[in-house]
């Protein structure tokens, strides 16, 4: 045998050698299967796991007040208590602290959604000399911690004459850096074409925005709708600080009013009203939650 045809059956051999072994089709459809199943019963394991103190609320809204922190615990009552839900109605001003929360959350969202998409299309369609060193610095203020200049602030609303209104909370958070970026990332998938077609057809620049851009961005739109309606709805540091008149609390000031101290506060009251508090925020969430999702996954993509 020639030097040749041993060097090819030297090679034949060592592919042969180091080739994978056959896959069974049984075996890869085993092993699938198997991991599936373990996937599936790890994100099971993980939701119990976010939902437990969800569902410890709920039930402990349904106890007397002696049982909610009773050793051990208890986490479906021997007798559901409706009278709680009853008596957070008659004993609090429940119904004024939703509607104080419900309009500061509905005025403040639309505002961030209206400015942030329309500075968001400045930043991602137009062209003008310091776009990007703007941007830049507009976005680094979500570094900024809100303790480095509240007391500015605070001092600002009480020479405006608006503190102690809701108005002080609404002017606040009327403009929002995240909502701009969230907004231009989404924009810079909308292909350019479009808006230079529209130019072209004589389409001015807030047409473009009214007419293309937002119709096209419902997802992110939606995105941050929910966002800004739930950061808002929960707020507590904010209406603390510049909504001193208990006519004027929302539900998370309210709701604190009913910790006095540790002997005297009714938690299963207590909890009856954060149940309801979160009652709004559970329903925006699942009636959006394909809209959101779909935002926020495509929101850092180009197209």
């Amino acid at each position: 045998m020639s030097e040749t045809q041993l060097l090819v059956t030297g090679q034949k051999k060592l592919r042969s050698l180091n080739a994978p072994a056959p896959r069974r089709v049984g075996q890869s459809a085993a092993g699938r299967t198997a991991a599936r199943t373990v996937g599936y019963i790890a994100l099971i394991v993980f939701a119990l796991a976010l939902l437990a103190p969800f569902f410890w609320m709920v039930m402990s809204s349904l106890k007397n007040a002696n049982e909610v922190f009773s050793v051990p615990v208890v986490w479906v009552p021997d007798a559901f208590v409706w009278q709680n839900y009853i008596d957070i109605w008659s004993k609090s001003n429940m119904l004024v602290w939703i509607r104080n929360t419900l309009v500061l959350a509905v005025s403040v969202t639309f505002l961030q959604v209206l400015t942030g998409s329309f500075a968001a299309y400045g930043f991602a369609k137009m062209r003008f000399a310091g776009r990007d060193i703007l941007f830049l610095t507009y976005i680094g203020t979500i570094a900024v911690p809100w303790q480095s200049y509240m007391i500015p602030q605070f001092i600002l609303m009480s020479n405006l004459k608006v503190s102690n209104t809701l108005w002080s909370i609404i002017l606040l958070q009327a403009f929002g850096a995240f909502g701009v970026f969230l907004m231009k990332q989404y924009y810079e998938t909308i292909p350019e074409e479009l808006s230079e077609a529209a130019r072209l057809d004589g389409l001015s620049e807030y047409g473009i925005w009214r007419r293309i851009m937002l119709p096209l961005s419902v997802p992110a739109i939606a995105s941050l709708t929910m966002l800004t309606f739930v950061n808002t709805w929960n707020d507590y540091l904010g209406p603390l600080i510049y909504l001193r008149n208990p006519d004027l609390w929302t539900i998370q000031l309210g709701l604190k009013s009913f910790v006095s101290n540790l002997f005297d506060t009714n938690y299963a009251l207590l909890f009856a009203g954060l149940t309801i508090s979160v009652v709004p925020i559970a329903l925006i969430f699942l009636l959006g939650q394909k809209y959101f999702v779909e935002g926020i996954a495509t929101s850092g993509m180009k197209g």
